[in-house]
């Protein structure tokens, strides 16, 4: 590469940093989801064996909680496929960019919808990562009830 190639290449490095900077902080918004699933798989597998050995009254209350445990972690499943999307989305973005910087390509609409659809799809991911966190409190307030029984009777 030439130097004017390089200049010409600079400005597209800086436009480039802001869907860069979209990816990292995606990541931490994926770690913090893969985390929670995490915690529900944990929670799950401390209720298995509840489901398979408690009572009557003790297996209901189990398979209340494995019931929303499930649904949470479909949520948060859909809010870790739809992020993922989102950093992908993203990244293509970048490359894109460079594409178009080195050649004569000019393919404005396609950045603009690769960028739109990479916010679009982190939209969605946040609305349902809000949904889990919300379903979340279902189960605090089956444990809750739970205690509450327990402690009154």
């Amino acid at each position: 590469m030439d130097h004017a190639k390089i200049a010409d290449l600079i400005p597209m490095l800086q436009v480039a940093i802001g869907p860069a900077i979209l990816i990292s902080a995606v990541g931490l918004l994926l770690l913090t989801m893969t985390n929670r699933f995490g915690r529900i798989v944990d929670r799950s597998h401390v209720l298995a064996p509840a489901l398979r050995s408690a009572d009557a009254e003790e297996h209901g209350r189990a398979a209340s909680q494995v019931a929303v445990l499930w649904a949470r972690a479909r949520l948060i499943r859909r809010a870790i496929v739809l992020g993922s999307l989102s950093a992908l989305f993203a990244a293509a973005l970048i490359i894109a960019l460079f594409v178009a910087a080195l050649g004569p390509f000019e393919i404005a609409w396609e950045l603009a919808l690769l960028f739109a659809a990479s916010l679009a799809t982190l939209i969605v991911a946040l609305i349902t990562f809000l949904q889990e966190i919300n379903l979340s409190l279902v189960a605090l307030r089956v444990d809750l009830n739970v205690t509450a029984a327990d402690t009154s009777s």
